[in-house]
């Protein structure tokens, strides 16, 4: 009895912080959905307003357009930083030469912040300032303008992510291929099977757990991605990079639609879960099947 209650005085900071941080303003967010609290109309004052919100949500055409597109997103940042973070982590494996200053260097976007990470884009990508407008006009013909070409902007974005966050993924990947025990893959290359072979039938089901831990990871971040597309290129041109981070933010700040920004933050945590919790009983049923 002694020792269950001593364990809860151990994690009751925890607790407390968690629900601080985390429970009561989730709780808070809730409460307001149900509200039309505007600081800019003619009542500034809440009002009780049901299930209106998550209602305009649906008839919403920009909302809809900031979903789709970070979901577009999401699928290709995610897809691109788990492809090239595995093979990464299998390069650095090996011994090379330089080895560790290739380590260190990849890992350097790590440890700049994301505000920083989009203003130095922002400046590469300037026509007339930038190394990019440049390069590209020169040796490929292409005329770069993230204001002007919408689809020049969505892959600057997602070239952005991928160069900042790869690293992450390549570390944790690292950190799985380290410790995979070496018995098995030593014991089907005396049986004669093939690397790629022995990559799909021992390596990749034994990662499962470090890979759905850093793609979930990585999903929950591609989807409230906010400072560095700000600073990138401030959601545009027109509405053509605003995800739904950025659409939020418009309309919580600049725009004071308290109870409706709340009913946004709401549904976005919602599609996080769901879009999570699919891709875990996708993994396992597969599990399951090979089982």
């Amino acid at each position: 009895m002694r020792s269950s209650t001593t364990g809860w005085l151990l994690l009751a900071p925890t607790i407390a912080v968690l629900v601080l941080t985390g429970v009561l303003p989730f709780l808070y967010v809730l409460a307001i959905s149900f509200f039309d609290w505007n600081l800019f109309a003619v009542n500034p004052e809440p009002r009780w307003a049901a299930a209106n919100n998550f209602r305009r949500l649906v008839h919403d055409a920009e909302f809809l357009k900031s979903i789709w597109l970070t979901l577009l997103f999401t699928l290709w940042v995610v897809a691109s930083q788990v492809i090239l973070g595995f093979a990464l982590a299998r390069l650095m494996m090996r011994d090379f030469p330089f080895k560790k200053v290739f380590r260190a260097v990849h890992t350097l976007p790590l440890m700049i912040a994301p505000i920083a990470v989009g203003a130095t884009w922002r400046l590469m990508t300037v026509p007339g300032l930038g190394p990019i407008p440049y390069y590209l006009k020169d040796w490929f013909g292409i005329d770069y303008r993230l204001s002007m070409f919408p689809d020049q902007a969505f892959a600057s974005v997602v070239v952005m992510d991928i160069w900042h966050w790869t690293p992450f993924v390549t570390l944790t990947i690292l950190a799985g291929l380290s410790n995979l025990p070496q018995e098995p893959v030593e014991q089907a290359r005396i049986d004669g099977a093939q690397e790629w072979q022995i990559f799909r039938d021992i390596v990749l089901p034994a990662m499962k757990p470090v890979l759905l831990t850093t793609i979930f990871i990585r999903i929950m971040d591609a989807l409230r991605v906010v400072d560095e597309v700000w600073m990138l290129t401030q959601g545009g041109p027109g509405a053509e990079t605003r995800f739904i981070g950025l659409h939020i933010w418009k309309i919580v700040f600049p725009k004071t639609d308290y109870g409706y920004g709340s009913a946004m933050s709401l549904l976005t945590l919602y599609m996080t879960i769901v879009i999570c919790w699919l891709l875990y009983a996708a993994m396992t049923a597969r599990k399951d099947r090979a089982s």
